[in-house]
């Protein structure tokens, strides 16, 4: 299947590793022009010799930004625009809040979890909405978990606040629907990341079981009987920001195996 990716201009947030940078290296390979963003420049040196591998390395740009702040989500919108000459694919990706309980989870925290979790899509989405309407097939895929649907216990900061998220991308795609901009959220579940380790390594510690024990448990507890993949993931994003998906506008998509027990 064509998915019609060729020269289309992407900036993807969170990219130098796990899941935004498999969704990165998907879009090479389908000839897309991609921008990727991390706080850190020499995580953005190791991804892009990574991404040589997967396409045209003049196809690829890296820019140090952190995303939970006003300025730099300016400025890496501008940066793509000025390096390609526009932008058709914004997918807006962050760390995960960290996990605990409200009773312990301070107002810092709560704070910090807004901004990174809720206020870096928002900002993102501000600042290339202008460029977004210049584009023939612009999309917008905002990626926070399957937590939304399915909360899970210890962790109600990304439960609470990436909800906030998707209701944004609701509200996005009846609001702004008719410039033709699609809005969607993807909700990853269990997959093999650094962040899923720590989180289950919290859980072991706690439990006083073992990281091994709590990927068992939690790999029975999925239909698929396993963790995904970021390669997994990174397909369906792709697919949902390409023309091939034209007329998906306004779902979360649950990646997780089927885990998530809810019809809707």
């Amino acid at each position: 299947m064509d998915l019609g990716l060729i020269n289309k201009v992407a900036l993807v947030t969170g990219s130098t590793k796990r899941l935004g940078l498999a969704t990165a290296q998907v879009l090479l390979e389908e000839n897309a022009k991609v921008v990727i963003n991390s706080r850190s420049k020499e995580n953005i040196d190791t991804a892009l010799i990574h991404l040589d591998k997967y396409g045209n390395i003049d196809n690829t740009r890296g820019f140090v930004g952190d995303v939970t702040n006003e300025d730099t989500c300016q400025q890496l919108i501008q940066n793509t625009v000025e390096t390609f000459g526009g932008i058709d694919i914004l997918i807006t990706n962050s760390g995960g809040p960290p996990p605990g309980s409200f009773a312990n989870l301070s107002i810092a925290q709560w704070k910090e979890a807004i901004d990174l979790s809720f206020f870096s899509h928002l900002l993102l989405i501000k600042n290339a909405l202008p460029y977004l309407k210049h584009s023939e097939t612009p999309a917008v895929l905002a990626v926070t978990s399957f937590t939304v649907k399915n909360p899970l216990d210890n962790l109600i900061l990304s439960n609470t606040v990436r909800a906030a998220t998707g209701a944004l991308i609701k509200s996005l795609s009846l609001e702004l629907g008719e410039y033709g901009i699609r809005f969607n959220s993807i909700l990853p579940g269990w997959t093999h990341t650094g962040r899923v380790e720590q989180l289950l390594s919290n859980r072991a510690q706690k439990n006083g079981t073992s990281l091994e024990k709590e990927m068992s448990d939690i790999s029975e507890a999925i239909p698929l009987g396993r963790l995904g993949s970021p390669k997994e993931f990174a397909n369906a994003a792709v697919f949902l920001v390409s023309p091939a998906a034209s007329y998906i506008n306004g779902v979360m998509l649950n990646v997780d195996g089927g885990i998530t027990k809810g019809l809707f």
